[in-house]
């Protein structure tokens, strides 16, 4: 066959199947040589959790669930897993900002979802995060986060099919799929619970069961109570089971027992599965709750971390591609430890929520204060750095005020008395209170008041704030610019306010987390795609972003003590040199001081402001703030002659 003539289409499968093999046997050595690299962490892993003595048979189960998971891994995320080791920085890019959203609240269905990939593509998504969608119990199901059946999907989205093809889809257009894998519990409807239901003693073994009140008791004593309005006590009487059932949170959400090792290789078999579904991220949802010990809270204990290594080296083996995002919202001092330090740091999970960021953001506005979080992030040392926070302004959950009273009294603050305005400030009690939001899980004996809320509400765009916009995207910029991956709850593209109608629903009335839950109203953004200018300006801010090398998630970030009260001072260092990002929480005027440039070699002729890509105007050496504004300052680069 001469050069010029095509080839023909037995040529062409020969030579796709001649690919297709080498690629498989490449893959294939490439498994042979991870199960050999790691194999030995792994037993190390699982020796801490069960012992010596276990060890050795927990981890050759693993090893065979890995083996088999891969020797049915699909050949394009075969390919994908290569391409990951090659670029293992992929997440922390500062061109990756993530999306997270209900299917049905987005786009009714899985498929719609694959539907509106040019909405997500148009503000650069690289990373979407769908909410609970694998099958749950009847309602109530806690938003889905009782989960009935981890292999199928909710039939009002669609099917596994479904689920394959979408993840396809978002994987053609660059954008990697997380889904939410709840570890901590299953719902009383799972197949377990309903095998130890019906007496089988190696499911009963999955569960914490005790019969009668002695253990129960005494764990009580320490536990603190997740949902006390409607869902009080850690441990739930069933009849059936005849015995008292550990649920952490619901009575319908039976608490797993880690301390059994068929739960851990049940869980990693679910992961893969899914993994070769073409899920790429899995949140690990109420992962800091699933060890238990008496005389604690039962919370953060070491075997967290330890099982969630054991997880990500399987996953490591069978399925490089996957990341591990930690739910762990925790107090600052326990949550490093989700990004592994000492001996685990890089080895746990790639991805952990910075719940202090986002908490902070909305003291500091609704204080004009930078002072309290200033010293709070200062505490929180640099994750490892082959990982990455998740920054976020709000997200499917309530905002709790977790400010330490540490943190507060070492800025002047009474905490307790600061956690009660921020809940009348947001709640719109407080006198002059721009916020609409609502009260969720009021706790009388405590007085805590956790909130609810959309961006847009909680920022004064409900109340017609004229101020309320620049607001948002100042609340964006801090978490663009602060490092890690940063993420957009859907609806806040576009200033979405408060669902009037979230209690209309039976199933969400006794839940005011569906205000901030509102369904995407297609028809009004695409009459009016920008109504408020949020819009563009964040796509201005993204497409910043992504300019600027400094932010890839690697880079050390650095909180500066504020010379104005009023202007949180974050330091972004890279070889390119250093850029400080400044963001003015009040509604006056603010300086970023000329001290600041100085110490950071600032002070010069190259100055420049990355977000107007002009030199900032200087009075005595400092850059003067417009109210709620920010910059991002960087020395610009010389352009050779």
């Amino acid at each position: 066959m001469s050069r010029t003539e095509p080839e023909s289409a037995e040529s062409s499968a020969e030579s796709s199947a001649v690919s297709s093999a080498v690629s498989s046997a490449a893959s294939d050595t490439g498994f042979v040589q991870r199960l050999a690299a790691l194999e030995p962490d792994l037993l190390d892993t699982v020796s801490r959790v069960y012992g010596a003595d276990a060890a050795p048979e927990v981890t050759r189960a693993l090893v065979e669930v890995a083996r088999a998971a891969h020797a049915a891994r699909p050949a394009e995320l075969r390919a994908l897993d290569e391409r990951r080791l090659r670029e293992p920085d992929w997440f922390q890019r500062p061109s990756m900002v993530g999306y997270a959203a209900y299917a049905d609240r987005f786009a009714g269905t899985l498929r719609g979802v694959g539907e509106r990939a040019a909405h997500l593509r148009g503000l650069g998504v690289g990373y979407l995060h769908l909410m609970p969608l694998l099958t749950p119990r009847p309602a109530p199901n806690d938003g889905g986060y009782a989960v009935m059946d981890y292999r199928s999907v909710r039939p009002d989205l669609g099917t596994v099919d479904d689920l394959r093809d979408l993840a396809t889809t978002l994987r053609g257009e660059g954008i990697s799929l997380c889904l939410d894998l709840v570890l901590n519990h299953v719902a009383r409807e799972h197949e377990w619970a309903v095998a130890a239901r019906a007496g089988d003693p190696d499911r009963r073994a999955f569960f914490h069961v005790h019969p009668d009140r002695e253990v129960p008791d005494a764990y009580e004593a320490t536990l603190p109570e997740v949902f006390p309005d409607f869902a009080p006590g850690s441990f739930t009487w069933d009849e059936e089971l005849s015995g008292w059932v550990w649920t952490t949170f619901n009575d319908y959400q039976w608490d797993l027992d880690w301390s059994n090792p068929a739960v851990l290789r049940e869980l990693a078999d679910i992961i893969l599965s899914l993994a070769n579904l073409g899920v790429e991220v899995f949140r690990l949802d109420a992962i800091a709750f699933i060890w238990k010990r008496l005389g604690t809270d039962c919370q953060n204990q070491p075997e967290v971390h330890d099982l969630t290594r054991a997880l990500r080296t399987v996953a490591r083996i069978a399925a490089p591609a996957v990341l591990f995002k930690a739910e762990a919202i925790v107090g600052p001092a326990d949550l490093p430890a989700y990004l592994g330090v000492g001996e685990h740091a890089g080895r746990v999970s790639d991805l952990a929520y910075h719940n202090g960021l986002m908490v902070q953001v909305w003291s500091m506005l609704a204080s004009r204060d930078a002072r309290l979080a200033t010293y709070a992030l200062q505490r929180l040392p640099q994750p490892p750095s082959t990982t990455a926070w998740i920054t976020y302004v709000r997200c499917h959950d309530d905002i709790g005020w977790a400010i330490s009273d540490e943190d507060a009294r070492a800025v002047g603050l009474d905490a307790a008395a600061h956690r009660r305005f921020l809940s009348d400030f947001y709640s719109g009690s407080f006198p002059g209170s721009w916020a609409r939001g609502l009260v969720f899980q009021h706790n009388e004996q405590t007085g805590d008041r956790r909130i609810s809320g959309s961006l847009a509400s909680l920022a004064g765009l409900e109340a017609g704030d004229p101020q309320a916009v620049a607001r948002i995207l100042l609340a964006h910029a801090i978490i663009l610019s602060f490092g890690g991956l940063p993420v957009i709850w859907m609806g806040d593209e576009v200033g979405l306010l408060n669902d009037d109608g979230w209690a209309d629903d039976p199933d969400h009335a006794a839940d005011n987390r569906w205000v901030h839950r509102p369904r995407m109203p297609w028809a009004d953004v695409e009459a009016d795609p920008d109504p408020h200018g949020i819009t563009s300006g964040l796509r201005h801010l993204l497409d910043v972003r992504r300019s600027l090398r400094h932010l890839h998630a690697a880079s050390p970030t650095e909180v500066w003590d504020p010379r104005d009260p009023g202007v949180l001072l974050v330091v972004r260092r890279h070889p390119d040199g250093p850029l400080l990002a400044a963001a003015n929480v009040t509604d006056r005027e603010a300086w970023v001081a000329a001290d600041v440039l100085h110490w950071l070699g600032l002070h010069s002729d190259d100055l420049v402001d990355a977000l107007t890509g002009v030199a900032p105007d200087l009075h005595d050496g400092a850059v003067r703030l417009d109210p709620y504004a920010s910059v991002w300052l960087h020395a610009s680069p010389s352009v050779p002659a």
